[in-house]
């Protein structure tokens, strides 16, 4: 798992440059949306799913540490947290969160403690 929740870390099948805009996600216990918008930046690399009709069209942000293999013949990311993380995180809006780092800041919490990056329960 990525030290640093904005980096791809040891993805495993991720190509820097590869258009994810489109691809299936799916999370540990199955599939949660597909990706909207995407960023490999480095240190601030991350994916926007649109979980559609799953949770009323909530879209997330998830750091790119969360992605744990890019099915590259498939177009699906897999990503190391559960649907019930997915559920419990902060919704996101492009237009007022994507360049709020209070937001980011927010967002890395979240997953350090309820997903990969701290295995403790989800803090909502």
């Amino acid at each position: 798992m990525a030290e640093n929740v904005w980096s791809y870390g040891q993805a495993f099948g991720h190509l820097v440059g590869t258009d994810l805009t489109g691809w299936r996600v799916e999370a540990t216990d199955g599939h949660i949306g597909k990706v909207d918008k995407h960023s490999d930046e480095v240190g601030d690399a991350y994916l926007v799913v649109d979980t559609g009709v799953w949770i009323f069209g909530k879209e997330v942000l998830l750091p790119a540490g969360a992605v744990t293999r890019i099915d590259l013949e498939g177009h699906v990311v897999h990503i190391d947290l559960t649907k019930e993380q997915i559920k419990n995180a902060p919704e996101f809006h492009s237009d007022k969160h994507l360049a709020d780092q209070r937001y980011r800041e927010e967002i890395a919490v979240h997953y350090r403690t309820g997903g990969p990056f701290g295995g403790g329960p989800a803090v909502v």
